[in-house]
């Protein structure tokens, strides 16, 4: 007597890419951000939703996605840059409502710079993957010694130009996301 299971086919899970999502949630929450630093509108609620449900919630989702694909970069970047944008929005709210002191100017330019670090390491990683990849993460740690700078000097010009750079790392990160969906149809 024969078992049905020997003759049958193995059932393949396949999972959709999540690295067009993971970049689409990161350089549509950074563009916005960013239009924010560059002076074209004030810190809102739209920004922190962004912040909070796509650029935090959706790259998580992404980077859990990734670590089931074995991709140990995605899981990396997109989970680390999903608990960025969460960490960052509790760091503007808490102050606002009495939970936490306002960070200081010392304060985030550590914050800052501990992101920094981490994005330029992972650029160094994207030199063995796509050209795509590197601009992204290069174009994301100028980002943050800009940042760095314009806390560092309380410069609103340097703020701005940090607003527009981040725009172009935003652009980047959109663009690859979607060449990634295009390229898969």
């Amino acid at each position: 007597m024969s078992n049905s299971n020997e003759s049958s086919t193995p059932i393949t899970i396949q999972t959709a890419n999540p690295g067009p999502l993971g970049l689409c949630a990161f350089g549509m929450t950074t563009i916005l951000l960013n239009l924010h630093n560059a002076g074209f509108f004030e810190m809102n609620a739209m920004i922190l939703s962004m912040g909070i449900f796509y650029g935090g919630i959706a790259q998580i989702i992404a980077g859990v996605m990734e670590a089931k694909k074995n991709n140990t970069f995605g899981f990396t970047a997109f989970t680390s840059f999903g608990c960025f944008w969460l960490s960052l929005v509790f760091l503007l709210v808490f102050p606002k409502t009495g939970m936490a002191a306002p960070v200081s100017s010392n304060g985030m330019i550590a914050y800052f710079s501990i992101w920094a670090l981490f994005t330029f390491i992972l650029f160094i990683v994207t030199l063995k993957l796509s050209k795509n990849l590197q601009i992204v993460f290069s174009t994301l740690t100028l980002l943050f010694i800009l940042l760095i700078a314009a806390e560092a000097t309380q410069s609103a010009t340097i703020k701005c130009i940090a607003g527009i750079e981040g725009v172009i790392c935003g652009l980047f990160a959109c663009y690859s996301g979607l060449k990634e969906v295009y390229l898969e149809m």
